[in-house]
């Protein structure tokens, strides 16, 4: 079994661990231990309190460590089984137990982004400091479906590999405030950002920062401050004037880049997803944006 002590004596074992220092760890356990309290209360039980075998995970702070392990190292639930001397089935349900009171706390600490904007209004209510913002998608690699129409979903002709794809919507800070629903990689990310309707309730005095993925953004929202490069024509070059512009909007739009790297810093949404529970692969993107904006936070 992981010996979280020791992994709390050093600031670089933890954060290669679970992704947290020990100082992050140590503030949102409280929040992680109260959350958990309240859905063991609401269950009915089988036995007395203090019946049956003794839990592997014996405290909280066990518990919560498992959780970012899993989300952080991502190991395939044998591995896990082996780590912690129990069956796989059991690190299958500690997975799913643990990571929906995971997403209250980061809840709870108000670090989040938000799923669904409705107005311009809620914009600037949730977001009263941003005039500037960055849009982009992101995708995740999946295992191949053995269903054909399946397969068809997945693919992304971009990644030219099956994935799974989610919009993005940061600020300079690299703070992640808005993930859009997870989709399956067919969809164009110019299609995804219109299906969310992000972009009808910005602000019109925000800057919006895009790549050439948003081609007919700034037709369909002229009101907006649309940054976007120039798109090379077909058979000719840019003019030196263009390509110093796309230099100049490149090195302000890899905030973007920095955001989605810093969410991806978690190995269960940089390697190949192979969670099968519905809905599960959007519940620890919506995870990872929440931990590294606690993390933004906290620094």
């Amino acid at each position: 079994m992981l010996n979280v002590k020791n992994a709390m004596k050093s600031d670089r074992l933890m954060k290669a661990i679970t992704g947290m220092t020990v100082d992050e760890f140590l503030a949102i356990l409280p929040v992680f231990s109260k959350l958990l309290h309240e859905t063991a209360v609401s269950k009915e039980r089988v036995r007395q309190p203090g019946g049956g075998a003794i839990h592997t995970l014996f405290n909280t702070e066990a518990k919560l460590f498992y959780t970012l392990f899993y989300l952080k190292c991502y190991p395939a639930f044998d591995l896990a089984a082996f780590f912690y001397n129990v069956d796989r089935a059991q690190t299958c349900r500690w997975t799913h137990g643990f990571m929906p009171i995971l997403e209250k706390a980061l809840g709870k600490e108000l670090v989040l982004p938000v799923r669904q904007i409705k107005s311009a209004e809620e914009f600037i209510r949730l977001f009263p400091e941003i005039k500037e913002v960055f849009i982009d998608g992101t995708e995740r690699p999946v295992e191949r479906s053995k269903n054909k129409e399946k397969q068809k979903q997945d693919y992304s002709g971009k990644k030219k590999r099956h994935t799974r794809k989610n919009i993005i919507v940061s600020d300079e800070k690299r703070r992640v405030l808005v993930l859009t629903k997870t989709d399956p990689g067919s969809k164009h990310d110019y299609t995804e950002l219109k299906e969310s309707e992000i972009s009808e309730y910005l602000p019109v005095d925000t800057v919006v920062n895009v790549d050439l993925g948003f081609q007919g953004i700034k037709k369909d929202y002229p009101d907006l401050d649309i940054k976007i490069p120039h798109k090379k024509p077909r058979g000719r070059e840019l003019t030196k004037e263009q390509k110093e512009e796309n230099r100049k909007l490149s090195s302000r739009r890899v905030l973007a880049e920095h955001a989605i790297g810093g969410v991806k810093r978690l190995r269960s949404l940089a390697n190949t997803y192979r969670n099968k529970k519905e809905k599960f692969d959007d519940m620890i993107m919506n995870i990872g944006c929440g931990i590294w904006n606690y993390h933004l936070k906290s620094a």
